[in-house]
């Protein structure tokens, strides 16, 4: 390392110490969880019936009702360029016409994207002509161009959150971002407030802030509540340093070291941040218009009740273990709800000294809790839920990706593409112990759970330094439960057709426009 790298380390916030660290993790790699099974209901997976979602949701109501301080938290970074990865490859493909079944159902059904309007009127400004018009005379492209483009709407820069997702009225489209202003105004407000927090990139911060300034008061007065809304950035010092395939430094054409995000895993440093008894977890994209919204706002208070209820009985437990006015029996019951209720379990528990019990029990108790909604599984890409063993040897539940599995291990590889649920980003947190206090979460994160990816840059291939998950690693030493949530309550947008689904088309059918290609031309 030279005097030049040194200094662009320690602009970073990161030491010379956790450069050599991480050059040292992705030389050697990380080892693969071991896992017990997967999980599955009534094997660590909670399914409420009837009656036990309504006591739930009583149970958060009242809890919101003592006046907790409650934060929705929005991991709002990414951009939306992978949304339009099929159009990118329209625009520079050798042909003018549709010609994909992507491409043909895109302009097929275009009259039923929330953004054809704005569309529409950039392609008036830029080509003097609408969409009906350029698709008629064979110039898709202009479209394209103008739907991605920084002289048209710009949608292949811009954040997932700030897209024209769901047409309401002609008067009334809203972005991913307002949605989650209205969801949190639903489940998630208490003493007429609502506090929901977006992490988001730095590019993008301002327009963040401008779309707040504009539509937050129309939400306020729509739903009787007082929004805070705040914002925080990816930490610098979360960043990673890439390597060559050699496991040396990567390095800029004119030299410098080449740092990239931690991925999502960074973020722990953000939610650490967060003052709040109560966090909800969900990606920026996994939204629903409010005529399918019911079941999203009945689970979200379920899974919140079902945290209160459990963190509850932990702290009257703690505070007992405080007070020392227990016997071997009342052990065994803190016990049982440790290995039943919170599905963390301990081969040898039978053996311990009461006295080894206690500081076991105290250990597993006194830590952040997450409640984790979970989804049938139907094929999606991504994490699920497993029994896994931890480095005390305990066993408890935790998010996997695919990454953490060993795929050369048929075993696991069979409990993973046989799982029976996914993990959808569907998280209640509560981050306080007994006393009111905030726990450190960065104390919590298994840091052997990271992954090496591989990417390349200017054409060169690197490796690419994960941190651990935030979902995963990152809340490894967590108390975790899963509960079983209705598929209608995961809609993610990863592609731009995906707005075409019956699920994000605010008005069945879509809204109806007649005479042209929006309803002004």
């Amino acid at each position: 390392m030279n005097q030049q790298d040194l200094n662009q380390i320690k602009a970073r916030g990161i030491s010379e110490q956790q450069i050599e660290h991480q050059l040292e993790q992705i030389k050697n790699g990380f080892p693969f969880l071991k896992l017990e099974a997967a999980a599955a209901i009534g094997k660590g997976i909670m399914a409420p019936t009837d009656d036990e979602v309504k006591n739930y949701e009583q149970a958060w109501n009242e809890y919101k009702a003592e006046g907790h301080k409650i934060v929705k938290f929005v991991p709002a970074s990414g951009a939306a360029s992978r949304m339009f990865k099929n159009m990118f490859a329209f625009l520079s493909a050798p042909y003018d016409v549709p010609t994909t079944d992507f491409e043909k159902h895109f302009f097929e059904n275009i009259k039923k994207f929330a953004f054809r309007e704005a569309l529409c009127d950039k392609c008036r400004e830029n080509e003097g002509k609408g969409i009906k018009k350029l698709m008629g005379e064979g110039n898709y492209k202009a479209v394209v161009a103008n739907l991605l483009e920084a002289k048209g709407l710009n949608y292949g820069q811009l954040p997932k959150g700030l897209l024209l997702f769901h047409e309401y009225s002609a008067e009334e489209v809203r972005t991913p971002m307002e949605e989650h202003l209205v969801e949190a105004a639903l489940y998630a407000s208490s003493n007429g407030e609502a506090n929901v927090h977006f992490t988001v990139s730095h590019d993008h911060l301002e327009l963040f802030k401008q779309k707040v300034a504009e539509k937050a008061d129309f939400y306020a007065e729509k739903f009787g509540v007082k929004y805070n809304i705040s914002f925080s950035e990816q930490k610098p010092s979360t960043d990673t340093i890439a390597a060559n395939p050699d496991n040396t430094p990567f390095r800029n054409e004119d030299g410098s070291l080449l740092f990239r995000p931690g991925g999502h895993g960074a973020l722990i440093q953000n939610l650490n941040e967060i003052d709040a008894d109560v966090v909800f977890v969900k990606n920026i994209d996994n939204v629903v218009p409010d005529r399918l919204k019911a079941d999203t706002v009945t689970y979200k208070q379920v899974i919140a009740g079902i945290l209160v209820t459990l963190q509850k009985r932990a702290f009257e437990y703690l505070n007992l273990l405080d007070s020392g006015l227990y016997n071997h029996e009342k052990l065994e019951e803190i016990f049982r709800f440790v290995q039943r209720d919170l599905c963390c379990r301990r081969a040898d528990i039978k053996e311990l000294e009461d006295a080894e019990l206690v500081i076991y029990l105290r250990k597993k108790l006194n830590r952040p809790m997450r409640v984790c909604g979970v989804v049938k599984n139907v094929g999606e890409p991504g994490g699920g839920p497993f029994l896994t063993y931890n480095n005390d040897g305990t066993v408890s539940l935790q998010i996997l990706e695919s990454s953490q599995i060993d795929t050369n291990n048929e075993e696991y590889m069979k409990m993973f593409t046989q799982g029976t649920h996914f993990n959808p980003v569907d998280l209640v947190c509560a981050t306080k112990n007994y006393k009111g206090e905030p726990f450190n979460l960065p104390d919590y994160v298994d840091p052997t759970t990271g992954f090496i990816s591989s990417k390349s840059k200017n054409g060169k291939d690197l490796k690419a330094l994960e941190l651990p998950g935030l979902w995963n690693g990152a809340m490894s030493d967590w108390n975790t439960v899963f509960v079983e949530v209705p598929l209608s309550t995961f809609n993610p947008v990863k592609t731009v057709n995906d707005l075409l689904r019956d699920q994000h088309q605010a008005v069945i059918g879509g809204v109806k426009h007649e005479g042209g290609c929006c309803c002004k031309h």
